[in-house]
């Protein structure tokens, strides 16, 4: 496949349609780099609750980028470059942990929890001799601070200081349903897991937005009534086009077998449940929505499916290579028996989930597919040709919200006509 750069690339003026050569190459995913991780983006980094003490902190990544993110001894939260300022080594090695300082391995140069260098081994020589030399100042090395913003508990950093201020960044209605899972709620990691998908990551994003894939291809949300596109439900899209909501609430009184069945697409199977009580829920905040995904653009996603409440980080780790990190939630007000709700209805999310194990197949399908499609495109014509948010789910309308803000951001030509 011809490489080409970003500039001689031409999009569909049209957003219903995504050249596949977005997915696939090389050029594209290093302008990303730029234009999108160290671009005016946020991009999730932790949660507070993994920095509970003074000490702790989480190795995390922007993109390509390896970051640090702290709690010092004053209280506040701090993010830098998880790079020596000597020869480039890793700060840390460890993802997560607890430390007064860093000694970067590699010669031993020290840093504070707030990314200040404040050591250098041998800076004096020995003896007299060797060392730095006079003009040097450790003050002016070190590595690049981040801009921070904390969401109900959700710590976003950005490389970039013309990003716009959160608020502004994800809109209100995407706000106000993070306030509704997180709002005044003291979150407790109750696991972690982390698997590699053998594709772009992109696809796992559009897969995220998909609203219409849900209970088409995952045969255990049919099966057990937990989604269904006739329930009541809708899509919220951000004005910017990047972030969405898909939310739906269980009616026990619809029965919508028949839109399944009458159009031959497989909702229900002949398996049980040898604990039905997997699927036991209770109401988690007093408005009946049992599932509620929400995505925050480029890599972010909270989960709400019945009581399995969880962050997932996206990170692109290659052109064909993503990584996804799942971390699992309860509150610190959780009963013993939410608590076990919660610990069981894991059971239906991550790398091996009843429910999720088929989005984390699919975007290696998809890539495999267009393997030799570099000059075809998708179509995302379910529900218009608009960015716009919906009463039905039975539409692509976050997705090509999506591609809306990337392909500004990335800033293709688009085709005339089209």
């Amino acid at each position: 496949m011809t490489i080409a750069t970003p500039a001689e690339r031409r999009w569909p003026r049209a957003l219903t349609e995504v050249p596949y050569w977005v997915f696939q190459d090389e050029a594209i995913y290093s302008a990303e780099q730029e234009h999108i991780f160290h671009g005016p983006f946020w991009s999730y980094l932790c949660l507070e609750a993994e920095l509970a003490e003074p000490g702790d902190f989480c190795a995390t990544f922007i993109g390509d980028q390896p970051v640090l993110v702290t709690r010092d001894f004053d209280g506040e939260i701090y993010a830098f470059e998880n790079r020596c300022a000597h020869r480039g080594s890793l700060i840390s090695m460890e993802s997560h942990g607890h430390a007064k300082d860093f000694t970067c391995v590699y010669h031993a140069w020290t840093y504070s929890l707030q990314g200040d260098l404040t050591g250098v081994a041998f800076e004096a020589g020995i003896n007299g001799k060797g060392g730095m030399g006079s003009s040097f100042c450790k003050a002016v090395h070190g590595p690049r601070r981040l801009r921070l913003a904390n969401v109900h508990g959700l710590i976003f950093g950005s490389l970039n200081n013309d990003v716009p201020e959160i608020e502004e960044y994800l809109g209100q209605e995407v706000l106000d349903r993070i306030e509704r899972l997180l709002g005044g709620r003291r979150p407790v990691v109750l696991g972690r897991f982390t698997q590699t998908l053998p594709n772009n990551w992109k696809l796992y994003m559009e897969n995220v937005k998909d609203s219409y894939h849900a209970s088409i291809l995952h045969l255990f949300f049919t099966t057990f009534g937990l989604n269904k596109l006739n329930q009541k439900g809708g899509i919220i899209v951000s004005e910017n086009g990047g972030h969405h909501v898909s939310w739906s609430a269980i009616d026990r009184e619809v029965e919508a077998d028949e839109h399944y069945k009458n159009q031959n697409i497989r909702s229900e199977s002949e398996y049980q449940l040898e604990d039905p009580s997997l699927v036991d829920s209770f109401d988690e905040v007093g408005d009946d929505i049992t599932l509620q995904i929400l995505s925050v653009s480029p890599g972010f996603v909270l989960q709400q499916i019945q009581n399995s409440i969880a962050v997932r980080q996206v990170l692109p780790t290659g052109v064909d290579s993503t990584a996804l990190n799942w971390t699992y939630l309860g509150f610190e007000d959780d009963s013993e028996k939410q608590q076990l709700v919660r610990m069981k209805q894991s059971n239906l999310v991550g790398p091996a989930g009843y429910v999720s194990m088929e989005d984390g197949a699919i975007g290696g399908f998809v890539q495999r597919g267009i393997a030799g499609a570099s000059n075809e495109s998708a179509t995302v014509q379910m529900g218009g040709d608009q960015a716009v948010s919906s009463e039905s789910r039975v539409t692509e309308a976050s997705i090509r919200g999506f591609w809306k803000m990337y392909r500004e951001a990335m800033g293709f030509t688009l085709e005339e006509g089209k």
